[in-house]
């Protein structure tokens, strides 16, 4: 067994939490002569993995170094998106005079009470992911420990050695550390730190402008601090459309948040029990003062340590682990998902990874992430969300499409809302009403997206959805006023004329 795992700060939440997903007293079994399955790491692809394995008659033995539940549960999805909801709860509150509702006290964030109910979500939630659950009810063998591959079809855990037929690598990934002089000694926090705070940093800088530091950025300043954003790049969130991005910039300016585009720290240094960057730009050098600096700029996958070589897995230490489009290694006999291997790090596109996995590992399967459609969400206010194609993905794949919009502003439900910052843009390969892909900007944008994914996975046309009946006044009507535009593309002058020859007729 090794050594205890303890989670700051040391609270009764967070020490529920350490009891189900790393029990302190937790033996691990003796292994069993042979494995159909074993599965090193216990985040989303490696919890789906074993358990759909063990669901359908696999004998599967899943090891976790650390915490099982994963970045989703420990330090990412689920603490995040807890305190994001404080934090929106706090602008509602600020805002209410908008609405005619006046507050006659001032709002008072207890920042310890937000945190707090973070951690008590995330023990709660921490029972599904637990190691008794996944053992006592889903018929996975759990080791906690090191997983190293030591020879072909064996794996070590401690003192024990799990022979396997099939494996999975689902080890995720960590935060990326910026190469900035000083930045070590004088310290940062990332996702893996950032949800032990239990005092409100005063001001907050946040390095990197990705779905990561732009969601946080926002939630901490609506919960107080004064907060500056930095990225070296000309828009954050360089994956989404520029006037998504731009819609955020804005809300972020008038939410007080500091936005520095095209900058660059260059060293960190401490002064008086205060942190100094020293940052660059076209406008030239200065330093900005923070209490605390959150890095927000990326993952890199976890592939040290696990004997890869011994195996003839390849990988790349920035890409992670080689798979073909059936999440196959360079090792017939070894699979990978999730972050170790996949482009979009999300707990979703795990989840559908691993459910590939264990087709195609456990039953001669040929099914190919290439086929899967996945949407994703940043989850600031408004969320954008997207899937399939946008404009530049089109471009830069040779894809021509015809765009079809409705700004927010022209949907009576975001009007009565006080909610008209965002659209629905949906794009249609061009002669066809066929959906290649669209962004939703919008304070629900994550649930809304999910209409727009079931018609592009079923092949639903755009024309269809104008057909799709929508409660009024909801948002998601906008869909609908977007496939409108589009069937009125298909009125072109020739049927215009016949439509007109025909009504003069039945008038006769």
């Amino acid at each position: 067994m090794d050594k205890a795992v303890k989670i700051l700060p040391e609270d009764r939440y967070n020490t529920l939490l350490v009891e189900n997903v790393h029990p302190p007293d937790w033996a691990n079994p003796d292994p069993a002569s042979m494995y159909n399955m074993v599965v090193i790491g216990g985040g989303t692809a490696g919890l789906v993995s074993a358990a759909g394995a063990a669901g359908l008659g696999a004998k599967v033995a899943l090891v976790e170094r650390h915490l099982l539940g994963g970045d989703c549960l420990n330090v990412g999805c689920v603490p995040s998106k807890a305190l994001i909801r404080s934090s929106r709860v706090a602008r509602d509150l600020k805002e209410s005079g908008l609405f005619g509702v006046s507050s006659t006290e001032e709002i008072d964030v207890d920042f310890p009470a937000v945190m707090e109910r973070v951690r008590r979500i995330r023990s709660h939630i921490s029972h599904h992911d637990s190691a008794k659950r996944f053992s006592n009810e889903l018929g996975v063998e759990i080791f906690l420990g090191e997983g190293q591959f030591t020879g072909p079809g064996t794996v070590k855990v401690g003192d024990s050695v799990l022979r396997f037929k099939k494996a999975v690598i689902a080890t995720g990934a960590s935060p990326v550390f910026p190469a900035i002089d000083g930045i070590e000694d004088v310290g940062y926090l990332t996702n893996e730190t950032v949800f032990s705070l239990t005092e409100r940093p005063r001001n907050l800088v946040v390095i990197g402008g990705g779905p990561i530091g732009c969601e946080l950025a926002q939630a901490f300043a609506r919960l107080g601090s004064h907060v500056t954003i930095i990225e070296r790049g000309p828009q954050f969130l360089k994956k989404e459309d520029a006037d998504a991005a731009r819609i955020l910039e804005k809300k972020f300016e008038h939410e007080g948040i500091e936005i520095l585009l095209g900058t660059q720290v260059t060293s960190a240094r401490s002064s008086e029990g205060r942190k100094i960057l020293e940052v660059t730009s076209d406008r030239g050098e200065t330093e900005i003062t923070a209490d605390e600096i959150l890095i927000g700029i990326g993952r890199a996958p976890n592939v040290e340590g696990l004997g890869l070589e011994a195996v003839s897995v390849e990988y790349d230490p920035r890409r992670g682990i080689k798979v073909n489009d059936r999440m196959q290694t360079t090792n017939k006999n070894i699979y990978a998902a999730g972050d170790i291997c996949m482009q979009y790090k999300f707990t979703h596109a795990a989840d559908a990874a691993a459910r590939i996995v264990i087709q195609n590992a456990l039953f001669m399967g040929r099914k190919k992430l290439s086929a899967v459609t996945i949407p994703w969400t940043t989850f600031t206010d408004p969320e954008i969300a997207h899937v399939g194609l946008n404009e530049r993905m089109a471009e830069s794949e040779g894809v021509d499409i015809d765009t079809f919009t409705r700004q927010l502003s022209e949907v009576d439900r975001a009007i009565a809302d006080g909610e008209e910052e965002g659209f629905v843009k949906i794009h249609v390969r061009k002669g066809s009403d066929r959906i290649a892909g669209a962004t939703i900007v919008a304070k629900h944008a994550g649930e809304m997206i999910n209409e727009i994914t079931v018609a592009m996975v079923n092949g639903i046309g755009l024309g269809s959805l104008a057909g799709v009946i929508h409660p009024y006044p909801t948002q998601a009507e906008a869909i609908r006023h977007v496939a409108d535009q589009y069937n009125r593309t298909r009125l072109t002058p020739r049927v215009r004329r016949i439509f007109d020859s025909w009504l003069r007729w039945v008038r006769k």
